[in-house]
């Protein structure tokens, strides 16, 4: 199937003459193609879920979930991996992004980056990829040379490998272990997968970043208890889940905050468990970060 024949390229009946259209019409039809997505995006739970115990099986031996994409796909990938850092403490380095053209001067380069497929290969290996780490590729049409080029390097090295496309039947999904394929039509727009496209991406990665760390104990109930807090705003955040969490009054939970440095798992195992800081961190660091483990 060449490019011109996927429905990611298709073109739309029901959405021609936009430019004849008023604004609030726009606004509306918009609105309506982009509430099909989720819907599209639930149909591959099963996989999504699959691909989730993977990447999760592999942090959990010490390694890496590596995402791969060019062009908006690319940057979606690089929003979600470097919001673990903050929202979850993940470690430096445990989330990456590998992006086409992440160097290139401007956006148009970093466009044309794409089609460089031994550039994806030489990214890989540079980042030295093997047996621990998980990598995803992410590619609407699941043909970008670059995404395809790492891949083939991530598996060769012994990585879980998998994907997340918006077309059936593309060389990407072939070449991975598992495939996460969400189908969601034409674009408003024909060809811009920045859309639609991008939209059910950007859930999808949503999904497995974030059950992969609640898998990893980086959550309790669902208060995120390992943000780590570099303004006024996640300060204030981390002193609501504390409070949450134990029903500690504002003082108390002050107090043990500035007790625990400002880990909100270090205070919530101290007020829960009635125990002192160090004792807190040794359960903690025992339970491997869970906080209902280390209150076990």
């Amino acid at each position: 199937m060449g490019l011109d024949d996927l429905i990611t390229e298709a073109r739309s009946d029901d959405t021609r003459d936009l430019d004849l259209r008023s604004t609030s019409e726009l606004v509306e039809l918009m609105n309506q193609r982009d509430a099909a997505v989720p819907t599209a995006v639930a149909s591959s739970a099963a996989d999504i879920a699959v691909v989730v115990d993977a990447v999760v099986e592999r942090l959990q031996a010490g390694g890496r979930l590596v995402y791969v994409g060019a062009g908006s796909s690319g940057r979606l990938a690089a929003v979600d991996a470097s919001e673990c850092e903050a929202t979850f403490a993940a470690a430096p380095g445990q989330v990456i992004a590998l992006l086409a053209g992440a160097d290139a001067p401007s956006s148009l380069e970093q466009e044309a980056a794409e089609d460089d497929a031994d550039a994806g290969r030489h990214d890989v290996h540079s980042l030295g990829v093997g047996a621990t780490d998980a990598v995803i590729g992410i590619s609407a049409s699941g043909h970008t040379p670059y995404v395809l080029g790492a891949m083939e390097a991530a598996g060769a090295a012994g990585a879980a490998t998998a994907c997340v496309v918006n077309a059936l039947g593309s060389p990407l999904a072939l070449l991975v272990e598992r495939a996460i394929v969400v189908v969601v039509g034409p674009e408003l727009l024909a060809g811009s997968t920045r859309l639609k496209a991008g939209t059910a991406q950007k859930l999808v990665l949503n999904t497995i970043s974030t059950i992969s760390m609640i898998r990893l104990g980086k959550t309790f109930d669902n208060l995120m208890v390992d943000v780590v807090a570099t303004n006024e705003k996640l300060r204030a955040r981390v002193r609501r889940i504390v409070m949450t969490a134990t029903g500690a009054p504002p003082e108390e939970a002050d107090a043990a905050l500035a007790a625990a440095d400002g880990s909100a798992k270090v205070a919530i195992v101290t007020l829960l468990a009635g125990v002192d800081v160090e004792t807190a961190r040794s359960r903690l660091a025992a339970a491997g970060g869970n906080i209902r483990q280390a209150l076990a």
